[in-house]
């Protein structure tokens, strides 16, 4: 089976991308949504609670994600500390998750910090779904409502578009004016016939 990431800065259309991946039957791993379930694992919480205080807890013990997205994503030491509690045991799900899926020719991970937390040794291939900056900034600010600055300071963690490009073995563009299913058949063939 072939490893391949999907990547792209935020607001790219990664989603989008990946759902048409799954629609020709490839499994895909949703990186976020994985990391986001960790935050129930009580040893996730406690290094999580050593490491930034008890202040981003409410008083029902719960963490509070958006106190912690506002830490991290405002200061990229904190980000850091972050991804090294949640990266290594992400990437033990993945593993097994990759056990579960080893018939299919190839499987998608997804995740927009692919390069920036030096992951790339993990895949066999990269795509990375690559949209201009204004028509990023608008689909995050239409779909998600944050403020300007949460918007820059997430946009200010990611690497350029252009970065990003020159590393990845494949690049989607998603600006509106190329359609995203002929560039998706394109690559999902190609990656087919490489691994038959």
């Amino acid at each position: 089976m072939l490893k391949t990431a999907i990547t792209g800065n935020i607001g790219s259309g990664k989603t989008t991308v990946c759902r048409i991946f799954e629609s020709l039957g490839v499994p895909l791993f949703y990186a976020d949504a994985e990391a986001k379930k960790l935050y129930s694992d009580a040893s996730v919480i406690e290094a999580v609670k050593k490491a930034f205080g008890e202040g981003i807890f409410d008083a029902n013990k719960e963490l509070n994600k958006q106190k912690l997205a506002a830490i991290v994503f405002g200061d990229s030491a904190s980000l850091k500390t972050l991804n090294k509690i949640i990266h290594p045991r992400l990437m033990e799900n993945y593993g097994m998750w990759l056990k579960k899926n080893a018939a299919y020719p190839y499987s998608i991970h997804e995740a927009a910090v692919i390069f920036e937390n030096h992951l790339e040794n993990y895949f066999d291939i990269i795509i990375n779904v690559s949209a201009p900056e204004d028509i990023r900034y608008n689909r995050i600010k239409n779909r998600d409502g944050f403020s300007d600055m949460e918007i820059k300071n997430r946009m200010r963690r990611q690497w350029p578009n252009e970065r990003k490009n020159k590393l990845a073995d494949f690049v989607i563009v998603n600006d509106g004016r190329r359609f995203l299913i002929p560039q998706v058949m394109e690559i999902h063939k190609k990656l087919t016939q490489k691994n038959t």
